[in-house]
């Protein structure tokens, strides 16, 4: 008898060392659920708050050019404004990239020598890195396919839109992404680039660094641009900042303390940090979508 009550009781420990075993796993499988779905993802406990509650508080939306773009439009309406001759055999720098999608399209619509995009968010250069791979690995089918058809090995090399196979191959070559707090980080410091994007950006700087952060990035630009460069930004305007003030405790404390506002950067970047002359470009911008009907400038070094 005594025997029996033993074994019952060893089996009903073991029960319970099984039960901690599986529960422990399971919270740890979450957790790395978690950690893979980067830093821009939804509380699952708290889906029935607003999107706008979402917790990017540098702007790292996962689906961002999916609400730039519209399903009717087979590019970015900001590619129709900018010049072939800004990136043609130029060396060039995207600054919050996201996930790449703009940064690729650059390369191959205009020709650059070469192109980085960063952005302060690891998980959408690691998207970008597998859009670039993607993309040359889809070009390369699409030419076999040409060349597979017409039985022609320069029909093969040719793509729809004007595209060699070379110049597809050269994309991995010109094209690369890099994880960088632009603001705070030393590692382009030594780097010098013929044209600059910051399209979208400057919000999300000026939000987590305050005016100081701004002009930060304002006077960096400016050192790591050629004599004659270019620099070109999309600023978001006040109202926006209102929308998106509340992201995090930092970026409600820096709106509250911001001086510097988006209708002054022309006048800071002309008259303060150096720039010779602007272009306003907007006029020719047409096709964005709701809410991204913004400003865009180029400003001459």
């Amino acid at each position: 008898m005594g025997q029996d009550n033993n074994d019952t009781k060893t089996k009903r420990k073991r029960k319970r060392s099984k039960e901690k075993k599986s529960a422990e796993k399971a919270v740890t499988n979450e957790e790395q659920k978690q950690q893979q779905q980067g830093n821009c993802s939804s509380n699952p406990s708290n889906k029935k708050k607003k999107k706008s509650q979402e917790s990017c508080p540098f702007g790292n939306y996962k689906n961002y050019y999916g609400y730039r773009i519209s399903n009717d439009m087979d590019e970015d309406p900001r590619l129709k404004v900018l010049k072939k001759e800004w990136f043609q055999g130029k060396d060039c720098l995207d600054i919050g990239c996201n996930s790449g999608v703009m940064t690729i399209h650059i390369a191959k619509k205009f020709g650059c020598r070469s192109i980085l995009g960063v952005d302060i968010d690891s998980s959408l250069i690691e998207v970008a890195r597998w859009r670039l791979r993607n993309f040359v690995r889809t070009q390369s089918q699409g030419e076999k396919k040409t060349g597979a058809a017409d039985g022609s090995e320069e029909q093969s090399l040719s793509l729809s839109n004007g595209s060699s196979a070379a110049e597809t191959k050269e994309l991995f070559q010109v094209v690369s992404f890099q994880k960088e707090n632009f603001v705070h980080s030393r590692n382009l410091d030594e780097n010098r680039y013929d044209t600059i994007l910051c399209l979208s950006v400057t919000k999300w700087v000026h939000l987590n660094w305050g005016d100081d952060g701004l002009i930060t990035l304002f006077s960096k630009i400016w050192r790591l641009l050629n004599p004659g460069g270019i620099f070109v930004m999309e600023p978001q305007p006040w109202k926006s900042y209102e929308k998106n003030r509340r992201v995090s405790e930092t970026t409600a404390m820096n709106y509250r303390n911001i001086v510097l506002r988006p209708e002054h950067f022309q006048n800071i970047l002309l008259d303060k940090i150096g720039f010779r002359t602007v272009e306003d470009l907007t006029s020719s911008l047409s096709g964005a979508s709701k809410g991204f009907d913004r400003q865009v400038l180029a400003f001459q070094k």
